[in-house]
């Protein structure tokens, strides 16, 4: 993996262009070193939030065609190692017919949860209107954060990429703790 320094050379160099593939794959420290650059005048910051709420979009949907598209089409031998029986299959369809704007929004803000909840929203064959909705409506506000975060503050993106690591990890366990609590509660009150 690239160091956060030549990320940055980099992506002074190469501009705009660089930063739509690299913000796929890595968008909120992406995103705060491309909104840097354009408070130094290197880059136009419309054309930055563009960019990468764009990127972080497409990232996403890869992300929904590898659930819906990819993990789906394992054998069925595959998919129970994995926990995925048919019956959970259906039910998770049912959760993201009714609950996948809020899902998909809860995943986005934990930033952690992200990857499975698209994942998960993909094997559960959510609406792509709905999926790319939903997610607009999470992704805006993000990236619009991580562009203010790196317009005011980006020369210290090194510090600001630990803290990024540190807060998805405390809202990671948060999440799980959470979810472990609701599931003890559920089984506690049937």
């Amino acid at each position: 993996m690239l160091g956060l320094e030549t990320v940055t050379l980099l992506i002074g160099k190469y501009g705009l262009a660089l930063v739509a593939p690299v913000a796929v794959i890595e968008g909120p420290i992406v995103t705060v070193i491309a909104a840097w650059l354009a408070s130094t005048g290197r880059f136009d910051l419309w054309s930055v939030i563009c960019v990468v709420i764009l990127a972080d979009l497409i990232g996403d949907f890869i992300a929904y065609g590898i659930g819906r598209w990819g993990l789906t089409r394992l054998p069925d031998g595959w998919l129970r190692r994995l926990g995925l029986r048919r019956a959970r299959l259906r039910h998770l369809s049912g959760h993201f017919a009714h609950k996948g704007g809020r899902t998909l929004i809860i995943g986005k803000i934990t930033h952690s949860m992200g990857l499975p909840v698209l994942v998960a929203a993909g094997m559960a064959r959510m609406r792509i209107a709905a999926f790319l909705w939903f997610n607009l409506l999470g992704t805006v506000p993000k990236s619009l954060f991580f562009v203010a975060l790196g317009y005011g503050f980006g020369h210290a993106y090194t510090r600001i990429d630990d803290w990024i690591g540190r807060v998805s990890l405390i809202l990671l366990v948060a999440t799980l703790v959470a979810f472990g609590c609701w599931l003890f509660y559920r089984r506690t009150h049937r």
